[in-house]
C-alpha cells in the first residue's frame, strides 16, 4: 500500500483518441496489453454511460485491492456522518476511549482528519513493521488492535492535526478499527453491513472462507515471482480487503450517481469534501481527485489506487463523463498508466455521444 508519486495525467497518453470501436473491444484491448509480459491474472471492467462490460479472468477471480480499501472506510465513515452517528469533528479518542490519542498544537486527531490524510500520523507504524525479509512477504500481520493501540500511544505526531497532508496507512487503519470499535462490529462485517450488502457485492470482504480462497488469483511481484497473501489483522480499514471486478462495477455505478437515499449521499459528501495537496489535485475521503485535460472539459476525476505484495488494483470514476474503469491484476506492476488511458478513451467516446 502506498500513496502516489507519480501522478497519473488521464488524457496525456498518445493513445487517447476518437475511436469507433465498442466499449468491449476497448476492454478487451486494455485486458491483453496489462496482461502482456506479466505472471498473474488481469481483470478489466468499464462503465459507459449505461453500458457496463468485463474482460480478462473470469468475474468471480478475487484479488487483493490494497489501499482501494481506504475508498470503502471513508465511504462507512461518510454514511454514519449522514446517519448523525458521528461527525467529520468527532475526535478519534471518542471512539476508542482505552487509548492515549497524541495530540498537536493543542489539536485532536479527528475522523475526518484520518479519511483526508492530514492527521499527522506517520505513514507507518514503524515498530510494527519487520525488519528481515521473511516478515516482509507479509509486512502487516502484527498489526492487531492491541498493538495498534500501544503503537499510537507512543506515536510522535509529525505535524499539528489538520495542518498537513501526509499520506497515512496508520491513520486509515485506525479509522477502520475506529468505526468497528465505535459500531460494535468487525471492520470486516461493517464494510459487509454498510457497503457491500446493500450494493449486493457478494465477494467485497477481509476474511475469505474456503470457496472464495480457492477463487482468490495467486499474487506475484513486479518482477514475476509469487507472493503470498497479505493479513493486515485490525489495519485493515487501510487496506485488507478483498474483492472482483464485478463488484467493483457496481461501487463504479454507485459513485457515478445511480445510488440513492442515505449510501447516496454518503457517496455524494465523500465527492464534496475535498483539500487541495497539489497545484492539480486534491484529496477526498478515499479518493484522489485530477481532471480530464482541457480537451475533454476538464471534468472531475476520482481514483484510488492500490499495491499489496502480489497485486495491483485501481479504479477511477468521471461522474460528468459517466465513464469508470476498474483493472485488477495479480501483479504488483502498476496498472494505473492503463487505466488512465482507457478513461480518457471512454471520455472522449462519450464526449462525441453527448453532441
Amino acid at each position: 500500500m502506498s500513496p502516489i508519486t507519480n501522478w497519473p495525467d488521464p488524457g496525456g497518453s498518445s493513445s487517447v483518441s476518437l475511436t469507433a470501436n465498442t466499449l468491449a473491444e476497448l476492454v478487451e484491448e486494455t485486458a491483453r496489453a496489462v496482461g502482456a509480459g506479466r505472471p498473474g491474472a488481469v481483470a478489466v471492467g468499464a462503465v459507459l454511460g449505461e453500458e457496463t462490460a468485463l474482460h480478462g479472468a473470469p468475474p468471480d477471480t478475487l484479488f487483493e485491492i490494497g489501499s482501494v480499501s481506504k475508498t470503502f472506510t471513508a465511504l462507512t465513515l461518510a454514511r454514519l456522518v449522514v446517519r448523525g452517528t458521528v461527525d467529520w469533528e468527532t475526535p478519534l479518542a471518542a471512539l476508542l476511549l482505552e487509548a492515549r490519542v497524541p495530540e498537536g498544537a493543542g489539536r485532536a486527531i479527528t475522523l475526518g482528519q484520518l479519511a483526508l490524510h492530514t492527521s499527522g500520523l506517520p505513514r507507518l507504524p514503524h515498530r510494527l513493521m519487520p525488519r528481515g525479509r521473511r516478515g516482509a512477504l507479509d509486512p502487516y500481520a502484527r498489526c492487531t488492535a492491541d498493538a495498534l493501540l500501544a503503537e499510537l500511544a507512543a506515536t510522535r505526531l509529525r505535524s499539528a492535526p489538520g495542518r498537513k497532508f501526509r499520506y497515512s496507512n496508520f491513520g486509515a487503519g485506525l479509522l477502520g478499527l475506529a468505526l468497528a470499535r465505535h459500531t460494535g462490529r468487525s471492520y470486516d462485517a461493517l464494510i459487509r453491513d454498510e457497503i457491500a450488502a446493500p450494493l449486493g457485492m457478494a465477494d467485497t470482504r477481509v476474511e475469505l472462507d474456503e470457496e472464495r480462497a480457492a477463487r482468490l488469483a495467486p499474487g506475484h511481484s513486479r518482477t514475476g515471482r509469487p507472493r503470498p497473501r497479505w493479513h493486515l489483522a485490525d489495519l485493515a480499514g487501510a487496506g485488507g480487503l478483498h474483492a472482483t471486478t464485478a463488484d467493483l462495477l457496481k461501487l463504479a455505478l454507485v459513485e457515478l450517481g445511480d445510488g440513492s437515499g442515505e449510501l447516496g449521499r454518503a457517496v455524494a459528501l465523500t465527492h464534496e469534501t475535498e483539500r487541495r495537496i497539489h497545484r492539480a489535485h486534491t484529496i477526498h475521503p478515499g479518493w484522489y481527485g485530477t481532471r480530464l485535460p482541457a480537451s475533454l472539459g476538464r471534468h472531475a476525476v476520482l481514483f484510488a489506487n492500490g499495491r499489496t505484495g502480489g497485486h495491483h488494483a485501481l479504479l477511477a470514476v468521471a461522474p460528468a463523463r459517466q465513464t469508470a474503469v476498474v483493472i485488477l491484476s495479480a501483479n504488483a506492476r502498476s496498472v494505473d498508466r492503463a487505466g488512465f488511458d482507457l478513461l480518457g478513451r471512454l471520455s472522449v467516446d462519450a464526449l462525441v455521444t453527448r453532441r
